[in-house]
Parts: structure tokens; sequence; C-alpha cells
């Protein structure tokens, strides 16, 4: 099968979120599976000045190899991606948004037929990929070259879609008649994502119950009598975890490598992170650990007012992220109120979030919404037992028996959960079962590359 994998980020070249983590794994293990895999991405100007082995093709194309043999094509155009950032600067999105990545779904099916690529599969990932799918089945409906060709669209999170003025239709290039109900129109706006929901063959997204939730109107940001009328076509995959990265035994950023084998080396790391962020060393009290954006999404507007109590149950805590400034005050007025029990982080620092996942005993993850998540997953092969939200991909991989769930959104049920996980935390016979249960969790892109083929298949056979 060829699949051309469109995204508009992925690593390691340049990445905003996880799309795109999944963007440069999934091809991986596409190609692992006996797979023809591209990607196309745009040619931003952190490729370029990137040191990654990067060859020209023609004018304005460029090219690099991952894997054994799979190209990533970079589509270059100064005028559109010839800036600092992906999607926006701190003032926020590009205005001139709607064109460049309306220049770039163009773009991406030329260069196909440019380097004879006869994709099977053409496999985009939200909105700014999504225009994909309407060219191909309208633009490009006569085209015989891609009479075969099928398209995937995967959400990796709905509240993200596209949304532009009427006035900048043109900009896309195509005919007015796609301006209703049944194509782009959304509440008299342009909606991407929604075109792309209508146009593509099959819509996938990165968990089952995030599949399910954004049919809601709770959690589909407008779009879920869309997506309900296309419930048959919709499928929910959960995203896969580069063990290779995120694997204790083989970790070179944390102070000693362990297994389920040698799980008592893991307190070593535990020492470790509590001199490194200026806590009082001691195996026996329970650390929580956080690696996150500090965000409401994220579960801070529970957490934040929880800090207290925890801190009361005598629990240390490191936190690692940055976000919204309200959540950076109220964190470093909670730092200062209890020392020695809360180290506050507030950056990005890839080896301390592995010095975290592998030191600490519980790792907190209170998401309001979470399509997929990675953090749960990373901790629970660092034996590092997640505390979570019942929702979306956080429902997907953690239950009773590898962690701990709490199933109403509140500060009241955080709190209750992290007293639960405290009482367990001092029957050490237990909690040792507990880590060696969550470290044999399979989350690896293997699963997920074999269950997007069985997707794949279903959209060839429409």
């Amino acid at each position: 099968m060829k699949i051309a994998f469109c995204a508009s980020e992925a690593v390691p070249f340049a990445k905003t979120g996880g799309l795109a983590d999944v963007a440069g794994a999934l091809p991986l293990a596409l190609e692992d599976a006996g797979q023809e895999a591209i990607v196309i991405m745009p040619g931003y100007e952190v490729v370029r000045r990137s040191s990654f082995v990067v060859r020209r093709l023609k004018e304005n194309i460029s090219y690099s190899v991952i894997g054994k043999n799979i190209k990533v094509y970079f589509i270059e155009n100064d005028k559109y991606f010839g800036r600092g950032g992906l999607y926006g600067a701190k003032s926020g999105d590009y205005p001139d948004n709607l064109e460049r990545f309306s220049y770039y779904c163009r773009r991406a099916l030329e260069l196909l037929k440019e380097i004879n690529f006869r994709a099977d599969i053409v496999h985009v990932n939200d909105w700014q990929t999504a225009l994909i799918p309407v060219y191909l089945k309208s633009v490009h409906s006569q085209d015989a070259f891609f009479k075969d060709t099928r398209t995937v669209l995967t959400i990796h999170n709905i509240g993200y879609q596209g949304l532009f003025p009427r006035e900048e239709f043109p900009k896309t290039g195509l005919d007015w008649g796609l301006f209703n109900i049944d194509g782009l129109e959304f509440y008299g706006k342009i909606n991407i994502l929604k075109g792309g929901i209508e146009f593509c063959d099959i819509i996938t997204t990165v968990s089952p119950t995030y599949a399910s939730q954004i049919q809601t109107a709770e959690l589909g940001f407008g779009l879920e009598g869309v997506l309900e009328k296309r419930s048959a076509r919709l499928f929910g995959i959960l995203n896969g975890l580069d063990y290779s990265v995120w694997d204790p035994a083989v970790d070179k950023m944390i102070a000693k490598d362990y297994s389920i084998r040698s799980l008592g080396d893991k307190y070593i790391n535990k020492e470790d992170l509590q001199k490194t962020c200026g806590l009082r060393p001691d195996k026996e009290a329970m650390l929580a650990g956080v690696v996150t954006r500090l965000a409401e999404q994220k579960g801070l507007d529970i957490l934040a007012p929880a800090i207290g109590n925890m801190c009361k149950m005598g629990l240390q805590l490191v936190i690692l992220g940055t976000g919204d400034l309200k959540y950076h005050r109220l964190l470093q007025k909670a730092a200062k109120k209890y020392p020695g029990l809360i180290s506050l982080n507030l950056k990005f620092d890839n080896k301390l979030a592995h010095r975290i996942y592998a030191g600490s005993d519980l790792f907190l993850m209170p998401s309001q919404y979470e399509p997929c998540g990675l953090g749960q997953m990373i901790s629970l092969r660092f034996g590092t037992i997640p505390l979570v939200f019942k929702t979306g991909g956080l429902a997907d991989t953690v239950n009773n028996d590898n962690g701990f769930v709490f199933v109403k959104y509140s500060r009241q049920d955080l709190i209750a959960g992290v007293k639960i996980a405290a009482a367990a935390f001092r029957d050490k016979t237990g909690w040792r079962a507990r880590m060696e249960r969550a470290m044999r969790c399979d989350f690896s892109w293997e699963n997920a590359a074999n269950a997007y083929l069985k997707v794949y298949e279903k959209a060839l056979s429409s």
C-alpha cells in the first residue's frame, strides 16, 4: 500500500504539539509493517535552520529521509513559510493562515503527480491539511491520476478547526458552490476542518473514547452533528508511544536505568529528583510529578487550588511546564507558601521531564479533556502511577489496575483520588504490584499502525 502522510508538523523537523509526534512515528511504523510511505509538510524556516540533511529535489521542493527509506518532502515558499513560527507569533495566529495552508494543500497534490506517487491513501491531519480531501473530490474529481486514491482525516484536537471570515473563501480556490451547509460553511464562516470531515472517506481520532466524545455537544465544539452524521466512518485509534525514547531501561537522561526486574533502582531516581529540585530526600514521602501545559484544559483549574490540601497530606510535588499567566501566579504563590514541598519549574526542560517520569511515585494528569495524551503512557512505562480524570485517551489507557481514575471533574474528587493513592502507596507490596502492571502496558506504534491499516482497507473498499 502506498500512503502519503500530510501534516503541518512532524518530528524531528518541526513541532508544537502531539501531531508532530504522530507524523514522525506512524510512517515509521507503517514502513516496518511493509508499507510504502512518504511525508509531505511545509518547509518552515526552522527546517532550513536545522542540522538535518536536507537535499534539493527541485525549485521550492526539498526532502530528507527518515527510517529506512521514508522521504519527507518540504514544500517551500518564503512568502508563507519563511517565518519564525509555524502558525503564528506571540501576538496570535498569522492573519494569512488560510492562504498559507490552502497553498500547501494544493501544492501537496501537485507534488504527488510530479514525483509520480500514486497514493492509495492520502492521510491528512487536522485543519491545516483538511482541504486536501476537498480538492480531491472537487478540483481533481476527473483527474485519472487520483481515481483510486482515498483519504483518511485524523482529528487530533477538534478545538482547532480553521475558522475564517466568509470573505476569504476565494483564497481557497474553490467554487462558491462549496460554501454551504454540506460543505465548508459554518454559521456564516469558513470551517476548513468541517470541509475535510464532509469530503474525506474515513475520519479517525486519537482514542476510542474521544471518538465518542466529539459526537456530543459537550466536546464536539459545534461539529458534533456533522460527525454524528458520519459516525459509521469515524474510528478512534489510540496513538502509540515511541519506546525507543521513553524506556527507563535505556534512558540516558535519568540518574539510574531500571526495568521491571530492577524496580529498586527507581528509588535512586527518586532521591536524585528530590535533591535536584530542592526537596527533602525521603523514600517514604509520596512524590507526585506534573509535566504539562499550564492551562485550564489540562486541569489546572482544579489542580492549582488542590495543591494546599496535597501538601497538608505530606506530599512532595514537582511541576514542570509553562502556560497561562494566572496559573503561573497561583503556583508561585503555592510554592512560596509550602517551601520544601513544591518544586515549581516554569520552563520547558526535556531532561527534567525524563527525570520527573523516572523519579516520581505518582503522576498527576487531571485534564478536563484529553484527545489521547502521552504523559500517562510515559508514566506507565516508567512505573510512575498515573492519577487521571476519566476522559478521552486517559479513560482508554488508565484504570484501577494500573493507576487511579476519578470520574467527576472537581477539586474535591481530585483530592479524594490523591488520598486513595496515598493510602495505596503505604502498602508497599500492593504498590509494587501496581507498578509492575503499569510497566507491562503496551501502547506501541506497532499496534496503532495495524489499526490504521485496517482503516485504510475500509477506505479503499468504500
